[in-house]
């Protein structure tokens, strides 16, 4: 049965999938098996998004620090990747998702990055929801790349120094076209960004759900979103204070 329909909805969601590892240590798994457990977990998240018209789900699925893991786990999540750009572009055609990668793709094997632009080419005229994966990205990067992009522009005398407003530095940032996050969660309990979206989350609202991301399934992200709405923004501003009651 689906959940009540909410009104209060972040129109952007981030999310730091985060457990995977100990979800499979608790079961005396490898760390693989945890990271494959968290597909289902990224489907169920799709759905609720789905029916609850979200209009934007970023997933932080790969940064630039985790090529320092153990050799085999990054092969495998490297497989892991390719095994679900292949099955998920049609499971993403049926539910009308574009899909979009945003990260340094220098890093990745040719034939993994020709599955990636084959899987946003053919979901691109999708705008249901738009699926943005981080993958090989870094808050720092990102602002890295930007910085040096602008940099040239400079040096081509394109574009003078006193020209570089904020507009102007985040229009050159990996997620240009898209509005930042309203929300960002991160489950496993841990409380901290790890260099996600440095930028664009200076005023996203956060929820760390104790939860290992392959056990946060539909109900979770509802409750998730629940939460949210039940938050009061003031991005840097101040509600006006309550006017006293004046006696009759």
């Amino acid at each position: 049965m689906a959940e009540p329909q909410l009104t209060n909805l972040p129109r952007h969601v981030a999310i730091i999938m985060d457990g995977n590892n100990r979800w499979a240590k608790q079961r005396h798994l490898p760390g693989l098996a945890g990271h494959k457990a968290g597909v289902e977990s990224v489907r169920a998240v799709i759905e609720v998004a789905l029916r609850q018209g979200i209009e934007y789900l970023t997933l932080f699925a790969f940064s630039s620090e985790n090529w320092s893991r153990p050799q085999d786990e990054v092969s495998g999540l490297m497989e892991l990747f390719k095994w679900a750009l292949k099955r998920e572009a049609k499971r993403l055609n049926k539910y009308q998702v574009r899909l979009k990668i945003v990260g340094d793709r220098s890093a990745f094997s040719d034939d993994l990055q020709e599955l990636m632009a084959k899987a946003e080419a053919q979901t691109d005229h999708h705008r249901k929801l738009t699926l943005i994966i981080a993958a090989n990205y870094g808050g720092r990067w990102d602002l890295l790349q930007a910085t040096q992009k602008l940099c040239a522009l400079s040096q081509n005398a394109q574009l003078e120094p006193d020209q570089i407003t904020e507009a102007t530095l985040a229009s050159h940032l990996a997620l240009a076209e898209f509005p930042d996050p309203d929300l960002c969660i991160r489950t496993s309990g841990e409380q901290r960004i790890s260099n996600f979206l440095l930028w664009q989350m200076a005023y996203t609202e956060f929820v760390f759900p104790e939860l290992h991301w392959p056990d946060f399934r539909q109900q979770a992200f509802y409750d998730t979103l629940c939460a949210f709405g039940q938050r009061e923004r003031r991005f840097g501003g101040r509600q006006p204070a309550a006017q006293p009651i004046q006696p009759e």
